[in-house]
């Protein structure tokens, strides 16, 4: 039980520099400046009340394990809801959740994990790419969740960089499920 308090202290830690990241930083107060400048007060009002609330979820989260789908949920909605105002033009996000998924424990972060890869290697990665699907459903006593985007799709020769959200969200759903999860 130590080790995956280790592990949530680490994923909790690990989506905390994923949306404090410089990079991250720099593009929503980018837009923000954007808006700002053609005077679009709403707008940029609405992008620092979405940050604001991401920052809040990522920290406020207590120390558990796993946290109800929909809590997961919202807070990707809050993280998309920043990236949508850098990609206005062109990323659109569909949700197709099934109702009896939402109060299923899911490991904290993993969901959003999973959508911010596909924003990052995904749609930032490809002019052409447009679409994020998330998707949850029920397949008899599994959860399934599944993040789809039409970005140029991962190699896979290549390795999964060390530190990676995926990489621990493999070992926290081991740890917590055994053999009966998979990533």
């Amino acid at each position: 039980m130590v080790r995956l308090s280790e592990q949530l202290s680490s994923a909790r830690f690990a989506a905390l520099q994923a949306q404090l990241n410089p990079h991250f930083l720099f593009n929503t107060l980018n837009t923000i400046a954007v808006l700002v400048r053609d005077g679009d007060r709403a707008g940029a009002t609405g992008i620092i009340e979405h940050l604001s609330e991401v920052l809040r979820r990522t920290l406020g989260r207590h120390r558990t394990n796993e946290v109800p789908l929909h809590e997961e949920l919202d807070l990707v909605r809050e993280y998309l809801a920043v990236e949508q105002a850098r990609f206005s033009d062109r990323l659109h996000v569909e949700f197709a959740i099934d109702e009896s998924t939402l109060s299923a424990a899911v490991p904290g972060f993993a969901l959003q994990h999973l959508v911010e890869n596909a924003i990052r290697h995904g749609i930032a990665r490809r002019s052409e790419a447009e679409h994020v699907t998330v998707v949850a459903r029920r397949d008899r006593d599994m959860l399934e969740l599944s993040v789809i985007d039409d970005g140029p799709g991962i190699d896979p020769q290549a390795a999964i960089p060390e530190g990676h959200g995926i990489a621990n969200t493999r070992e926290r759903l081991r740890a917590l499920h055994g053999d009966r999860a998979s990533l």
